[in-house]
Order: C-alpha cells, then sequence, then structure tokens
C-alpha cells in the first residue's frame, strides 16, 4: 500500500502499518508474543517470566484474544488449567521476532560502541 494511503486511510484494517500498529500498542505484547512463541505457556508462567503485574497481564492477555492472535484455553480440571498459546496469525509474528532480535542486537552493540 502507498505511504499517502496510509497516511490518509488511517484505518485499522485498510492499512498494513496502521493495522499492525494498533495490534503492538500494548506496552507488553511484543514480550507476551516473544513467550508464546516458544509454546503454551500458563498464566503464572508468563507472569513470572516477564515480572508484570497480574491485572496488566491478564487486560493484556484479554485484548490479545479478542484480536485473534492468542487462544486461551480451559482444561476441566481441579484446579482448573489454563493456558494460552499463539494462534495460527499470531503464530507467522515469528518472523517478525526474529527481525526483532536481531536488530535489538545490533542496537546494543552500538550502545556499547557509544559508550
Amino acid at each position: 500500500m502507498k505511504k499517502e494511503t496510509c497516511q490518509t486511510a488511517g484505518e485499522f484494517g485498510k492499512c498494513p502499518f496502521v493495522t499492525a500498529q494498533q495490534l503492538l500498542k500494548g506496552k507488553w505484547v511484543i514480550l507476551i508474543m516473544h513467550e508464546l512463541n516458544e509454546g503454551p505457556k500458563r498464566f503464572g508462567e508468563l507472569r513470572r517470566s516477564i515480572d508484570i503485574t497480574q491485572a496488566t497481564l491478564s487486560s493484556q492477555l484479554k485484548k490479545m484474544e479478542e484480536e485473534g492472535l492468542i487462544l486461551r484455553t480451559i482444561y476441566p480440571e481441579v484446579p482448573p488449567r489454563v493456558e494460552y498459546t499463539l494462534t495460527d496469525i499470531g503464530k507467522e509474528f515469528h518472523i517478525v521476532l526474529a527481525s526483532i532480535e536481531q536488530w535489538g542486537n545490533a542496537y546494543i552493540e552500538y550502545l556499547k560502541k557509544k559508550a
């Protein structure tokens, strides 16, 4: 899509950049996607690995589930077990995660040289 079209459209679902920006605008989305890229995780596992408050994680997971990025599975056990996994479209984000990791490492090296 042409840059001008994205800037004037500014609508979710029409411009790939606006759409991605809206889906990734939460502070924790990329870290949650990174954790779930490794496989299914339970709520407590995610909370500990990201060091995020329970309320914030719960809110972010609900939003990501509504957007179709993750799937929440409740197992009929006592106590109940809930796992979160990436959906098919969420799994496609692994390419972006690899690029972010590569760029992040390059920037870390830049900072080391700068210091």
